[in-house]
């Protein structure tokens, strides 16, 4: 039986300036259709010793030296907006989607029935984009959105997740349930693929509920050469969930250091922007998944560590993924966490069954 992790309580890592001196030191609203939770209707659908260096990029003279937390990226200003944790639709009617350009980090995690759900994480980037289309959450997925002490936003849920969202009194926003003036349905597709919201709505939303602002994003490591010298090639990545309409590839630029992603060999773009999705990181981690009922909810483990490849300037290495004490998850290789390039970051939870490397492949 794996440990619920939703006892866990919100991160509460160092804020930004602390980060700082710890580097210096070492060197509109719109009407909606009614739709029922899950429950209800199936039809709505370790703090190791050994840590890479943190580097601040050249650009900092521009930007005051400010970076942000999620990115390592420079900022022109301290970013301290809590992170706020989208769960987005991912299946075919819902794509493209719109404001995953604008993540700061992108989680993609199977769903039942062989889907894959994204948990898109914002917080250091200011648009006014619309966000969606948003969809419904589960156990593991409260775990991913907690892990960054961020504001859940999500329409319905399974019943497990009701249970920990309602019995332990998370700070989420359902657009079914406590929150639905904070969202809106567009006319252009179909329910329940059209639920839309911004991160303007979703801040008064938190902040009408007066849930916590204070709420630093964890700190992770940063370099610019990255964790990965010395890998394998890694400029072509396929990977494979479980269906074939999920299959997902990206091909690396070393022009821009950037990995673009598509699905089903089509570029993954952006309904607004028209953008393709990029990262500069990519994390594959293996983990034990467990179907609960004949609906074919899963119960998938974020506790135990596993396999893990890091993936970066087209190039990756064999990792193991770990979850401390924090909640959060950490890419290590001989005890040291493995430093990310600053950017941003796509994680993918595999099935370790047959095996984790059945799901992927590198070039």
């Amino acid at each position: 039986m794996f440990t619920n992790a939703a006892r866990r309580h919100p991160l509460r890592w160092m804020t930004l300036g602390a980060l700082a001196l710890v580097l210096i030191a070492g060197c509109s609203e719109g009407g909606g259709l009614n739709s029922l939770p899950e429950q209800q209707s199936q039809s709505n659908n370790t703090g190791n010793e050994a840590q890479p260096e943190s580097v601040i990029p050249e650009e900092e003279a521009e930007t005051g030296g400010y970076i942000a937390p999620l990115t390592g990226l420079p900022s022109d200003h301290e970013v301290t907006a809590r992170p706020i944790a989208v769960m987005v639709n991912n299946m075919g009617k819902a794509r493209p989607q719109s404001g995953l350009p604008h993540a700061d980090v992108i989680w993609e995690v199977l769903a039942e029935g062989g889907i894959t759900r994204l948990v898109a994480i914002f917080q250091s980037d200011e648009f006014t984009d619309p966000i969606g289309p948003i969809r419904s959450i589960r156990p593991y997925l409260i775990e991913l959105g907690e892990s960054y002490g961020g504001v859940l936003v999500h329409a319905g849920g399974s019943p497990d997740a009701y249970a920990i969202l309602q019995g332990q009194d998370k700070e989420h926003l359902d657009e079914i349930t406590n929150a639905g003036s904070y969202f809106w349905r567009e006319s252009f597709r179909k329910a329940p693929h059209n639920l839309y919201s911004n991160v303007e709505k979703i801040r008064a939303g938190a902040l009408k509920k007066a849930y916590a602002s204070d709420v630093p994003a964890p700190v992770r490591p940063f370099s610019e050469t990255g964790g990965t010298a010395g890998g394998g090639a890694a400029s072509k990545v396929e990977i494979s969930f479980m269906l074939k309409s999920y299959h997902v590839s990206y091909a690396y630029d070393a022009a821009t250091g950037l990995y673009a992603r598509s699905i089903n060999n089509e570029p993954h773009i952006d309904l607004t922007t028209k953008e393709q999705l990029k990262a500069a990181n990519l994390v594959l981690l293996g983990t034990a998944h467990k179907v609960l009922d004949n609906v074919g909810r899963l119960e998938v483990d974020l506790e135990s560590g596993g396999p893990a490849k890091l993936i970066q300037k087209g190039l990756a290495v064999d990792a193991e993924w770990e979850r401390g004490i924090d909640g959060v998850i950490r890419i290590m290789k001989d005890g040291s966490e493995l430093p990310l390039v600053p950017g941003r970051t796509f994680y993918h939870v595999l099935p370790n069954s047959p095996d984790f490397a059945s799901h992927f492949t590198l070039s």
